[in-house]
């Protein structure tokens, strides 16, 4: 199976639908496309807003329904008390991290800094020192996140998942079929299965 995962790290659903896809693509004849974009421009483009705006739902996400799945996956989460982070720095550097063949690390890197260890990655220094403690060539991501041509990539991006129909973070596609949430990974397992 061939899958199309638009992400936001500043996506609490977006950690978890990571974290859980690395798990099927340890058990499953899965190939994942991973595509950075920018949640913001989305919901801009689309008259979307983060569900936790609504206070009441926000609470259930935050302080129930994260942690139940967090549970299920077996993966650490923390929510991140300097939420909403601004991310177009990160999401540029994940295209960055495509080009310098070092995304999985990158993206464990940042997801784990942001959901596991609540840090404020609007920081770019703190950003630097959490990529250089993790082995990754900080200075080479961020300058080259800095390119004109990594710039327009997030940008093109973007504009195709809103495209294709997307509306939030994460979402997936498998062909034409899109599934919206983390939530959803079920039926994308039960498909996996089906295709053994």
């Amino acid at each position: 199976m061939e899958l199309d995962f638009y992400f936001d790290f500043g996506s609490p659903a977006s950690y978890l639908a990571y974290k859980r896809i690395r798990q099927l693509e340890s058990e499953y004849d899965l190939s994942v496309y991973w595509l950075p974009m920018l949640l913001g421009g989305v919901f801009k483009a689309t008259g979307n807003v983060s569900p936790v705006t609504v206070p009441a739902k926000g609470n259930y996400m935050v302080n129930q329904d994260f942690p139940r799945f967090a549970k299920r996956y077996g993966v650490p989460m923390q929510f991140n008390p300097h939420f909403p982070i601004n991310t177009l720095n990160l999401m540029r550097a994940a295209i960055a991290a495509q080009q310098l063949d070092c995304f999985d690390a990158y993206a464990d890197t940042i997801f784990d800094a942001m959901w596991q260890d609540q840090l404020n990655l609007g920081d770019i220094a703190l950003v630097a020192k959490v990529l250089s403690e993790s082995g990754l060539d900080a200075q080479a991501l961020i300058d080259l996140s800095q390119e004109s041509d990594i710039k327009a990539a997030l940008i093109a991006n973007t504009e195709a998942a809103v495209g294709r129909g997307v509306f939030g973070a994460p979402t997936m596609f498998v062909g034409e079929a899109m599934y919206f949430g983390q939530d959803r990974l079920d039926f994308i397992e039960a498909q996996l299965k089906t295709d053994q």
